[in-house]
């Protein structure tokens, strides 16, 4: 069994900057991506940034100049600095990893993490 915890998030002012972290621990042979989702009221989870493990990154166009994910394969972690927060970036964000359990195993396994929620409002 894999578990992602996340910590950060919270209340901040439009325009501010906020962190979020976010640790992988259990049974990890190797992650294959590791990133983050997010889920406003009323919409569907959406694509904030995703890191494979040679570092390749992909963004969401809404966030791109604002936000910087980075990862730390060697202790499974992924962090994500958000910049000018909008009052539309307030969302339940979610860690996201695709998990090679064994050396042997066929394919990834996906995991998410509990949620923190992040509000940007005056």
């Amino acid at each position: 069994q894999v578990q992602l915890v996340e910590s950060g998030g919270g209340l901040v002012q439009p325009g501010g900057s906020l962190g979020l972290s976010c640790a992988a621990s259990g049974s990890i042979f190797r992650i294959t991506a590791m990133g983050w989702y997010r889920q406003a009221p009323g919409k569907q989870r959406e694509l904030v940034a995703r890191i494979t493990s040679s570092g390749s990154t992909n963004y969401a166009d809404s966030v791109k100049g604002r936000f910087t994910a980075s990862r730390d394969n060697a202790k499974n972690t992924v962090d994500l600095q958000m910049n000018s927060l909008e009052p539309e970036d307030t969302a339940v964000y979610y860690c996201n990893a695709d998990v090679l359990t064994t050396w042997y195993a066929s394919y990834a396994r996906d995991y998410w993490g509990q949620g923190t929620q992040v509000t940007v409002s005056s």
